[in-house]
């Protein structure tokens, strides 16, 4: 049986002074199964985020939506998923049986969000079954409570590919106030071992600050924010840097993906000016896709949660 955390996740525990507690902790809520909550919870969604890894062990970040009732549990180990991304996707190209997948399912106005980490079966042409490996909740801090209805598709636009922000990227980025980052463990490819993993990150709008260095490279900054202390994600980053961000235009349904390279920063002027923050992430972005369009999701308007209430921001910190 796998262990609840792998060494990346247990070194950053043991450097917030937190593994004891969390090897207590995992086994509890880190499961093989999804509780009936979850079960009932995932076929109420009308979407769900998912993460998948590239032949180049590449991680990124993906989102299926359909009317409610398009996810379902024929048992407590395993998820039908009765929906296949777009062909412009970057899931499309990774969705095979036995591929590693994360899959985040959230749901905004109430701030419930659940994971289930597990592999493909049952790949068809209506969609695909999910083995569970790891099955586990999240509280609801710094989720934006913002209310997704499912709508007709429209015609997505032609995808933008390259390696930069563009002017309509820089303005999604620097004005989220949400995005998805897709991680994975090295050995997510191997059965057996710690796959992909998928999470949501939340701040007040413009957490996400966009830099360019002296050799043209873009880069995002955004703080790492107190949490549940599992740092999935920033134990699969100890291990293995690369990250898949998706960030999601909720007024027209574009939707951006980036492939990054990341790095924790753990000190320093930069983390004290950032009020609430623990840590920073750095992320060096290398590759850009912008799908227009792509979502055919209306969301309602959008109250921030009030767990940022004591969190600052970049303008505060005079960066």
């Amino acid at each position: 049986m796998t262990a609840a955390f792998h060494a990346g996740e247990v070194a950053l525990q043991q450097r917030a002074g937190e593994a004891q507690r969390m090897a207590e902790v995992g086994p509890r809520v880190i499961r093989s199964y999804m509780p009936d909550q979850h079960r009932d919870f995932f076929a109420q969604l009308p979407f769900v985020v998912l993460g998948s890894v590239d032949a180049q062990s590449q991680p990124w970040a993906s989102v299926v939506a359909a009317p409610p009732g398009f996810i379902r549990s024929p048992d407590a180990s395993r998820l039908r998923v009765d929906a296949l991304p777009a062909a412009s996707d970057p899931l499309a190209r990774h969705l095979a049986e036995g591929a590693s997948i994360g899959m985040l399912g959230i749901e905004p106005h109430t701030r419930r969000r659940n994971r289930v980490n597990g592999r493909v079966t049952a790949l068809d042409g209506s969609g695909f079954g999910l083995a569970v490996e790891q099955s586990f909740g999240n509280c609801p801090k710094y989720i934006q409570a913002r209310e997704p209805v499912y709508a007709e598709p429209v015609n997505e636009g032609a995808a933008i590919v390259g390696t930069q922000l563009d002017a309509v990227a820089l303005r999604l980025v620097q004005g989220a106030d949400t995005f998805f980052i897709a991680s994975a463990h090295p050995g997510a490819s191997q059965e057996g071992e710690h796959g992909v993993d998928v999470s949501h990150r939340g701040g007040k709008p413009g957490f996400v600050r966009v830099d360019q260095d002296a050799a043209g490279q873009q880069w995002l900054t955004v703080p790492d924010l107190v949490g549940n202390y599992f740092f999935n994600t920033l134990g699969n980053l100890l291990l293995q840097p690369q990250a898949g961000l998706l960030f999601i235009d909720f007024e027209t349904g574009d939707l951006l993906h980036l492939a990054v390279r990341a790095e924790i920063v753990w000190d320093g002027p930069e983390l004290a000016r950032y009020p609430g923050a623990q840590r920073l992430l750095r992320m060096q972005v290398q590759q850009v896709l912008r799908r227009p369009a792509a979502l055919a999701l209306r969301w309602g308007a959008a109250s921030l949660s009030p767990a940022l209430d004591g969190t600052g921001g970049w303008a505060q910190a005079g960066a």
